[in-house]
């Protein structure tokens, strides 16, 4: 009995050894657990310090909490770097947007003339090319060539008496037609002007006239003469055209003779500084008084300028 009794008490005291023994192994992982948890945190802290003190390395916070970009410093962005990059630059778009601008001065002048010349030897060839093509003569140019020697013809034929007359009986019947003469009547008045015939020719001369202010002047072309006559006698008016915008869109001044500036100008001449803005005028204005007497008189003479 005695002996059943002392195995039954060393087996109790082998298993409390064991549940002991059980109970501090399971203590022992969970503080192994809770120390791995501890450093497994603190690792992860340390990571994220060093994180956040690279992000501030790389990436600048101002004190408001925004974040500024930083651009790793280089010996090429310096300010001084970039104020001669900049410099060059604005040499080079000047340089570039001269030389395109002279191109398009020398350019625009030359295609222009090319463009209006082409478009009048298609429009002239127009008139006779349907009648030659109906015949079946298929060539660029011969509509055009016919239609200037049929000008030519005409102009020829036109100042002699006979086409005078023919031309006179003409007007006669287009006057009667209540619009065709106001169109026809304009017409005239504007390619007489450029008429090389200048007792026929709207525009007689170019005349200067102070005109609007005292010590300003004004291109004109002398249309006709008037005489005033009053008390004290007669005085002779000339009649002078001021264009404004346009060629056939103006003012009309009576101006005294005497005040009036006759330039050494053809009437082309004129139609053409006013055609041009004044851009074709030339750098020194004679008039007709000092031409003649810088002809007649010997020695140098002073041209005085307008």
């Amino acid at each position: 009995l005695w002996r059943k009794q002392l195995v039954a008490l060393i087996q109790t005291h082998t298993q409390d050894k064991k549940e002991t023994s059980e109970i501090q192994r399971t203590d022992s992982d969970r503080d192994r657990y809770r120390q791995t948890e501890i450093w497994g945190e603190r690792e992860r802290e340390r990571e994220m310090e060093t994180r956040e003190r690279d992000l501030e390395r790389l990436i600048p916070m101002h004190k408001s909490g925004e974040v500024v970009l930083s651009v790793p410093s280089s010996p090429l962005a310096s300010p001084i770097h970039v104020a001669g990059r900049e410099a060059v630059y604005k040499v080079i778009r000047s340089w570039a947007s001269k030389k395109f601008m002279t191109g398009c001065v020398i350019l625009l002048p030359i295609a222009v003339t090319f463009y209006f010349t082409w478009w009048f030897i298609h429009f002239v060839d127009g008139f006779f090319s349907p009648i030659y093509t109906h015949l079946g003569i298929n060539m660029f140019g011969l509509g055009f060539v016919t239609s200037i020697t049929f000008i030519f013809v005409v102009g020829v034929f036109m100042s002699s008496w006979l086409g005078a007359s023919f031309l006179s009986i003409g007007e006669w019947f287009i006057k009667k037609m209540p619009l065709i003469s106001y169109i026809y009547s304009a017409s005239k008045q504007i390619s007489g002007a450029i008429s090389p015939d200048h007792s026929s020719g709207a525009f007689k001369e170019v005349a200067i006239i102070r005109h609007p202010h005292r010590g300003e002047y004004a291109f004109g072309f002398i249309t006709s003469t008037v005489i005033l006559r009053g008390r004290a006698g007669g005085e002779e008016l000339c009649c002078v055209y001021v264009p404004t915008n346009h060629l056939y869109l103006g003012d009309i001044f009576l101006i005294s003779s005497k005040d009036i500036i006759r330039p050494n100008l053809s009437v082309r001449e004129g139609i053409e500084i006013v055609i041009s803005g004044g851009m074709s005028i030339p750098e020194i204005l004679t008039t007709l008084d000092a031409e003649t007497i810088h002809r007649t008189v010997a020695g140098s003479f002073a041209i005085p300028q307008v």
